[in-house]
């Protein structure tokens, strides 16, 4: 650990630490004015924050998505004004309006940072500890997209290459999430990272020390990271010679992300809000407000006071950024002449566009065959591989049973790692036992663009991912989660591995897509249709979770009609097996459309005409017309069974007072899951059985 770095040669004059002092006046007058909101992170952050957009980082305020810019992840999200006052000082777009109209309705300035939203925003933080995962998966996806552009560069020469910067807070690094993102970051020895840690000592519920006590310095060496720590002054103020020295040098270190603690006193230099637990998460209140101003040389009387002089001076910001862009397009452009191939698929893939005929080289299943639909997209991500190098992905330590492997011969691993497919720019990602950081990873992997992204694990454990999948949802992200042994037809290993409440609780997340396909053939359909959707043409993104058996299921002629979400698989048909209208309609998803078709033979067979809907993705379907639904699922007939492996919360929409649900309703047990299935009453005879209990319903 290095607590003197390098020698600096940062430029601080009077007007800049008047422009960090400002920040502070706009911090408080913003909590202030709102009444609620977290001024003292933003207060003592100030220098910090001054530090990187207006003497460190790579960036155009002119223009935020360009492509060879740093990043900058703010995973202490409750600290939101440390970025907005950035982003107003540096002039992406916000003004002094924005900041007075903070945590207000349509403000720019929400309480939380919200990517798509607030132009600068990198991505949406709040849950801690969230960010630092994103930024662990910028950092990934900018070592891919090298890889996928300019590979052969020396270290630092390439336009592919720049710094995720990331600063979090104590309740950052106490959510287990970050520990399991900075393990994955040393291991995969991200030099591209750079982690500030606002070491405060302060918590809502007051000192850390009332539940933390680790050295968290020796923590990230023993993760693998590089560490520094930055002294304050004797003031108590942040030091931003210090703090350039070190995040310079972190910088410079290619070979391990970079953590630096930083000791601050939260909302220093307000007189006696200071180093307090209310400063954290409370407005100071006007006397303390007005106090701190007269530390810090400003009028009391005035709120918002920023000088002609120092928003002059922190806009030049903008030359800066238009500066810097204009010499990394001169760079740009000699990489396109000497790799016009790699340009053209650059281009490509930066307008998020697929390449000609890539939907020829999807399989399509034999009829009649019995294949596991985890077996199924296997076969279409190693068929894809080949004609879609920006697909990469892995899995939680569970690739052989989630057949998440796209390229046997190319892990995602760094220089030095003993395994013979270790290859820093490689297509399969071994996350570990990491699944929730695993999700945000691949939040941040999908943030920064250039490359698309999926990654999988039992669907009994999107619980521990839930909080990142819901974010994915929230900023409409193009992830892919890859959630197999999605019922008690996995079997033996039991109730605390057979998902029964996961389909309907992920279903109730608002925009992503759930897509649990009834075969081999659905499967296929359904990654065609997902990334078809993650393009810009499409219009906004949005997550998407494949539910996948690990048991065989049939397989059934290929509908295109399944990417509508529901479609007609069996219509209902007379005795003589001319078509007839339907007087019973069964609903099925992923394994349990075999019985709803078995059971339909059984009610045809008595005379009933019965058609079978297969519904992969409730969310697909509920996008189509009204007169497609209706086709599909006609009012007139009333007489309807839904029937789905897990609790039926989603289908009493679908099936109405008359229908019937054949659902479970309670956890399973150990054993073989043909056994359960059975002892769970998951049968065609009990299809049929709710079929003519709804008829009945119906007749009344």
């Amino acid at each position: 650990m290095s607590t003197k770095p390098t020698t600096t040669d940062l430029e601080w004059t009077d007007l800049d630490q008047r422009a960090v002092d400002t920040g502070r006046v706009l911090a408080m007058d913003s909590v202030q004015k709102v009444g609620n909101g977290h001024p003292g992170t933003a207060m003592s952050l100030a220098p910090a924050a001054y530090v990187l957009f207006q003497k460190l980082m790579r960036h155009d305020p002119a223009d935020a998505d360009w492509t060879g810019r740093d990043r900058f992840v703010l995973s202490a999200g409750h600290s939101s004004l440390t970025l907005y006052i950035q982003l107003y000082l540096a002039g992406y777009g916000l003004e002094l309006d924005d900041l007075k109209a903070f945590r207000t309705w349509g403000s720019k300035t929400p309480g939380h940072p919200e990517y798509g939203h607030t132009t600068g925003v990198e991505t949406t933080t709040g849950p801690l500890g969230q960010g630092v995962a994103n930024a662990v998966g910028m950092a990934m996806a900018a070592r891919y997209e090298r890889g996928l552009f300019d590979p052969d560069a020396p270290a630092g020469a390439s336009p592919f290459d720049h710094t995720v910067w990331c600063i979090a807070g104590d309740g950052c690094l106490q959510e287990g999430i970050s520990a399991e993102a900075s393990s994955l970051a040393g291991h995969q020895k991200l030099g591209n990272l750079v982690l500030l840690w606002d070491d405060n000592h302060i918590s809502i519920e007051g000192d850390t020390e009332t539940a933390v006590s680790e050295d968290t310095l020796k923590r990230y060496e023993a993760y693998g990271w590089h560490v520094q720590r930055v002294e304050q002054l004797p003031n108590g103020d942040l030091d931003p010679a210090g703090l350039y020295r070190a995040l310079k040098a972190a910088r410079e270190e290619t070979e391990r992300p970079s953590f630096i603690a930083a000791r601050s006193i939260i909302a220093w230099p307000a007189p006696h809000a200071q180093n307090t637990e209310a400063a954290h998460g409370s407005a100071l209140g006007e006397e303390e407000v007005a106090a701190t101003k007269r530390v810090l040389g400003f009028d009391p009387e005035q709120s918002f006071e920023v000088s002609d002089e120092v928003i002059g001076h922190t806009r030049k910001a903008l030359d800066r950024g238009r500066d810097a862009r204009a010499r990394w397009e001169k760079t740009f452009a000699a990489w396109r002449t000497a790799h016009p191939e790699r340009a053209a698929s650059f281009d490509r893939i930066r307008a998020t566009e697929l390449p000609a005929g890539w939907e020829g080289h999807l399989p399509e299943f034999e009829t009649g065959t019995s294949v596991a639909t985890r077996a199924a997209s296997g076969k279409v991500l190693q068929a894809l591989g080949g004609v879609l190098p920006e697909l990469w992905g892995g899995s939680a330590d569970l690739a052989g049973s989630n057949n998440t492997t796209i390229d046997k011969t190319s892990s995602f691993l760094p220089v030095g790692n003993p395994l013979p497919e270790a290859d820093p720019y490689g297509r399969t990602v071994h996350f570990g036992i990491r699944e929730h950081s695993m999700a945000a990873v691949m939040n941040g992997i999908a943030l920064h663009g250039n490359t698309r992204i999926y990654g999988g694990t039992f669907l009994v454990f999107s619980d521990y991912m839930r909080n990142a999948v819901r974010l994915s949802a929230l900023m409409h992200l193009p992830v892919t989660y890859v959630w197999t042994h999605d019922s008690i037809g996995l079997g033996e290993d039991g109730p605390t591995h057979q998902p029964v409440e996961h389909l309907a609780s992920l279903r109730a997340i608002p925009g992503l897509n759930v897509v649990r396909p009834a075969d081999a053939n659905e499967t296929a359909i359904a990654w065609r249709e997902i990334l078809k959707r993650y393009t810009k043409k499409f219009g906004v993104g949005a997550p998407h979770g494949l539910a996948l058996t690990r048991q065989g299921v049939p397989t059934y002629p290929r509908n295109e009609d399944a990417a509508r979400g529901g479609y007609v698989l069996f219509e209902a048909e007379e005795a003589d097996g001319r078509p007839a209208a339907p007087r019973v309609v069964l609903i099925g998803t992923g394994s349990e459309v075999q019985l709803a078709v078995e059971a339909r033979e059984q009610l045809q067979a008595a005379g009933v005409p019965t058609r079978v809907v297969s519904m992969p993705s409730v969310e697909w379907f509920e996008e189509q017309d009204q007169e497609y639904r209706d086709a599909v699922l006609p009012p007139s007939v009333r007489a309807r069974v839904a029937v789905e492996a897990g609790i039926g919360l989603t289908w009493h929409r679908y099936v109405g007072d008359a229908g019937r649900i054949v659902s479970l309703e309670h956890f399973g047990a150990s054993a073989d899951g043909k056994v359960l299935f059975r002892e769970f009453g998951f049968t065609a005879d009990a299809v049929a059985a709710a079929a003519r209990e709804s008829l009945t319903a119906v007749a009344r």
